[in-house]
């Protein structure tokens, strides 16, 4: 059976930022702790945000395969928000380290992906031209991650109310301004 060495690197990047801690990443701790050498990291690894992007790439993948699987609308917008909730821990852990900025920035490409591609395979504001289309997605791609950043325990206890308001403004049937 192969090894998988990026997974086992991950692996070893979640065991520091969790469980021992560590606010500074480096690649100096990856290797010690998952016992390989310098040279074994930078052969899948650029650097560290390159190991942060897979990570969350290799998750983006999964998490918008498994969510446009859902039927409806509303049941893959729940499904994302249930997956960004239990993310969120993680997050947050890894925006208080020494990548913060760079985490910020795959987060925001996650969500403004899974949207694009919501989009495409459901074609959703077909009626529109690239340029429209692409700053709803950045405009939805903001307003989720804002939402989801101020999420309390009582946004929890209402989640299925939430996702059925914030469904019907993606749907543009809950119009604000007017």
């Amino acid at each position: 059976m192969a090894i998988d060495m990026k997974s086992i690197i991950a692996e070893a990047a979640r065991v520091l930022l969790f469980e021992k801690k560590v606010k500074k990443l480096t690649v100096k701790d990856i290797v010690k702790e998952c016992n390989i050498t310098r040279q074994t990291f930078y052969y899948h690894f650029e650097d560290i945000p390159d190991l942060l992007r897979w990570i969350l790439e290799k998750d983006t993948r999964k998490t918008i395969e498994e969510c446009l699987e859902q039927e409806e609308g509303e049941e893959r917008l729940h499904y994302l928000i249930t997956v960004a909730l239990s993310m969120r821990p993680y997050i947050e852990r890894s925006m208080q380290t020494n990548y913060g900025e760079e985490v910020e920035w795959l987060i925001k490409d996650f969500v403004y992906k899974f949207f694009e591609q919501a989009m495409e395979k459901r074609e959703m504001y077909r009626h529109l031209n690239p340029a429209e289309r692409k700053w709803i997605l950045k405009y939805h791609c903001c307003a989720l991650i804002g939402i989801l950043h101020e999420w309390t325990k009582a946004d929890s206890d209402n989640m299925d109310e939430i996702v059925h308001i914030i469904y019907l403004i993606l749907q543009g049937e809950v119009r604000p301004f007017e």
